[in-house]
């Protein structure tokens, strides 16, 4: 596209730091000159913004630009405005929020990360009927006006005064407004946008609607997602209207919004909007922020709300939903929308932890979360432009920041000494890796890992080095390791480990991480990553690095076995996850495997079913103990109903996956976040596994169908999207009867396994009939 070589941001010179906060209203009058053959307008933003043309709202609910490495680049956008502008007079403006430019970030909500001014950058070009051509661009001519926005802030909330007349009315003289400024743009380069927008895509009624104690009205949404309100207001003028939200109704009847703060020296502010009423009743919903919430408390209104007066304006990034599943138990279908709403909560302009507390996109939960993403939508683009993000703020000694974007920037210092060390975290930085090499199993295209290349090699060498160098304390060892193994133990430093087992707090995991297990975790995540770094560089045709980092996972597994794994076969600290791990990275010598299965699915039992394992291992425990012999113990985990488990979480009428197991606080007040998809990576056991269709050869080349036939099912199906079309199985099981309907998508071949029968399957549409006389026998494949 044709865009400046260097783009002319313009600012409102009175506001900076420390003073002036509220919304910049820019606009200008242009004319045009005869009939339009097409119009094109290109914006962005140093904040979230809104282009209008004539009054008219081009950009509509979308938050734009994403959240970038603002010093490296930003993203415009592209709208048609052909059918807007009219012969004559038309004005053009632009809106400015905060966005996450200059609003609140991460869990301290630091404002101003990277910078205390707005900037916008527009650029119309007009084509004529008569081959003519003029382009506007955002200059001095720009004038700044003002608007109802007071303040924005993307995490606290909005602030709106309806009595302010806008600048954007095409009635309102603008003449004697002051000139925009414009600003250099240094480095900082414009780019297309690469996803799709994070916009509305959907809307929820009111469930119900009452009066707290305390006298505000509170509204249900029923569902815990990532939006905004819409409602419909009414008052005499100066009257303030609040809208708090929350994910919590408390005990006492009232909203909860303690539990979002750990620590007394944590501040959290809420999340509020406010508006002025000027006398007019109108629907109003905010322009520059975005909440986690299933419940809105409403104060200022006289009136009492209907479900006609208010709904939610569900925001995320506008991704093709491509799968679904179902299953005879309602429970296990519960669990994969509380999934599936989980992600679209946390599937903003960036992957983040949780869509109230941080709002951060943290490496670690994107990691063990991708490839339960594929389930549920096309997230191929959505996952590039992420790690993309995350090489772009690649340190130079090669640690990855813990969350991309990286929240810091040249104007508020650089990244802070903290977060420069925690950026070294095995399976947290273990991103740039193994994400790549999600996306090219399920979709094929080895674009990803080439890009990617790069900084996955220098973190691999970070981890060498941080491995190489001295440490004294030797975490979770069972064994003495050989000085010449000695340098591929990494132990120096802090992980986050395992990271929030069944029971643990935010300290104790951190301190179980620091001086128990920790090690432990990192090392075997340095071999795994190391040998999938030679399979990309394997599919990469680079034959020299393949041999190389095979030889480096070779060297890290036998220094891993001699510290972590005992003559006895016990694991590190002996706890689900240790076993987790040396299975599914396959640290393990065949010989040993089994002992080690055994010894998992007995400290599942152990735990009468429960599971002991936090955000890294999760995801791998029930595919390990299936994969090793003990499906009865995973299905049997899958469905138990109690603390820690999945279903203890649908039985108690979540509609999003938490944070923790627990999810409340022994004395039954809520605990942390209620809108994490960590602990949702199960989403693709439930397809994969409990269904049964996943890829065989990368990019569903081959696709896998196994029907969950020891899940004590009935039926089960699933729906995936593939880079050849949607794949599907259909399962009933009855006394006697087995059938099962399988769709194998153009281009791809299945291979359709039924207890120890395999069945070849072309594409197109097969259903295959099953007699059991107590084993599956008899059985027709009929296409």
């Amino acid at each position: 596209m044709n865009v400046q070589s260097e783009p002319r941001w313009i600012i409102d010179t009175r506001s900076a730091a420390g003073g002036e906060r509220r919304a910049i209203y820019f606009v200008r009058d242009i004319s045009v000159r005869g009939q339009v053959r097409t119009a094109r307008l290109r914006a962005s933003a140093l904040g979230w913004y809104r282009a209008f043309v004539n009054g008219d709202d081009q950009t509509g609910p979308a938050l734009v630009p994403r959240w970038t490495p603002f010093d490296q680049y930003v993203e415009f956008q592209d709208y048609d405005v052909t059918t807007t502008l009219v012969t004559g007079n038309n004005r053009i403006g632009l809106v400015l929020g905060d966005g996450r430019y200059r609003g609140g970030l991460g869990a301290f909500q630091h404002d101003s990360v990277y910078g205390d001014r707005l900037a916008g950058w527009a650029q119309l070009t007009i084509e004529y009927v008569d081959g003519t051509r003029d382009e506007y661009v955002t200059d001095t001519t720009w004038k700044v006006g003002a608007g109802p926005i007071v303040r924005s802030d993307p995490m606290a909330g909005e602030v709106v005064d309806l009595r302010v007349p806008s600048a954007l009315d095409p009635a309102t003289v603008i003449g004697g407004f002051p000139h925009a400024a414009v600003t250099p743009s240094g480095a900082r380069q414009l780019i297309a946008e690469e996803v799709e927008r994070v916009t509305e895509i959907g809307r929820l009624s009111a469930a119900s609607i009452i009066r707290t104690p305390s006298g505000k009205q509170l509204v249900d949404f029923g569902q815990n997602a990532s939006g905004v309100v819409r409602i419909r207001l009414s008052g005499p003028p100066g009257r303030v209207v609040r809208l708090n939200h929350g994910e919590i109704k408390g005990a006492d009847g009232e909203l909860d919004i303690k539990y979002l703060t750990p620590f007394r020296a944590w501040p959290h502010k809420p999340q509020t909007d406010q508006v002025t009423l000027d006398g007019r009743t109108m629907w109003w919903q905010p322009w520059f922020t975005i909440h986690g919430f299933r419940f809105v408390e409403v104060e200022g209104l006289d009136a009492n709300l209907t479900s006609e007066d208010i709904e939610f304006v569900v925001l995320s990034t506008a991704l093709e939903e491509t799968g679904s599943f179902t299953a005879s138990d309602p429970r296990l279908q519960k669990l994969y929308e509380n999934v599936r709403w989980s992600m679209r909560s946390n599937f903003t302009d960036t992957p983040t932890d949780c869509p109230t507390r941080e709002r951060s996109g943290w490496t670690g939960d994107a990691q063990v979360f991708a490839a339960a993403g594929t389930v549920f939508a096309d997230i191929d683009a959505y996952f590039r432009r992420f790690l993309r993000n995350l090489a772009a703020e690649q340190l130079p000694d090669g640690r990855m920041p813990i969350y991309a974007p990286a929240e810091a920037s040249e104007f508020s210092g650089g990244m802070a000494r903290t977060t420069r060390m925690l950026s070294g975290s095995a399976g947290w930085g273990d991103a740039i890796v193994l994400i790549p090499w999600t996306l090219y199993s399920y979709y094929g295209d080895t674009t990803v890992l080439e890009s990617s290349y790069p900084a996955a090699q220098r973190w691999i060498d970070f981890l060498g080095n941080r491995a190489a160098a001295p440490s004294r304390r030797k975490r979770g060892r069972r064994g003495r390791v050989s000085a010449h193994h000695e340098q591929f133990i990494v132990e120096k430093g802090f992980d986050w480990g395992e990271w929030m087992r069944p029971g643990e707090s935010f300290l104790s995991s951190a301190v179980d991480s620091f001086r128990r297990s920790g090690a432990t975790v990192a090392t075997a995540y340095y071999e795994h990553s190391a040998r999938v770094l030679g399979k990309i560089a394997g599919v990469l045709e680079r034959t020299d690095d393949e041999r190389r980092y095979t030889d480096l996972a070779d060297s890290i597994r036998l220094a891993w076995r001699e510290a972590y794994l005992g003559p006895d076969g016990r694991i590190g600290i002996d706890r689900q996850d240790d076993y987790v791990r040396a299975l599914a990275f396959g640290l393990l010598d065949e010989q040993e495997r089994p002992a080690a299965a055994a010894r998992l699915a007995g400290l599942v039992i152990a735990a009468d079913y429960h599971l002991g394992t936090g955000f890294l291992s999760t995801p791998m425990l029930l595919d390990t103990l299936r994969d090793n012999g003990y499906a009865d113990v995973a299905y049997r985990l899958l469905l138990q109903e109690t603390t820690p488990s999945w279903l203890d979480q649908v039985n108690r009428g979540a509609t999003t996956t938490w944070e923790t197991w627990e999810g409340y606080t022994k004395r039954g007040s809520a605990a942390n976040s209620h809108n994490h998809y960590s602990f949702g990576a199960v989403a693709r056991f439930l397809v994969e596994h409990v269904a049964g269709v996943a890829p065989g050869k990368a990019g569903f080349e081959t696709i896998e169908f196994r029907p969950g036939l020891e899940s004590g099912l009935t039926s089960a199906a699933a729906a995936v999207g593939t880079p050849r079309g949607t794949a599907s199985i259909a399962w009933r099981k009855t006394v006697g009867h087995f059938s099962v309907h399988v769709v194998v998508p153009p281009g791809a071949l299945g291979k359709l396994e039924i207890s120890s029968e395999s069945h070849l399957l072309t594409e197109g549409e097969h259903d295959l009939h099953v007699t059991i006389h107590g084993t599956l026998v008899n059985s027709r494949d009929a296409p």
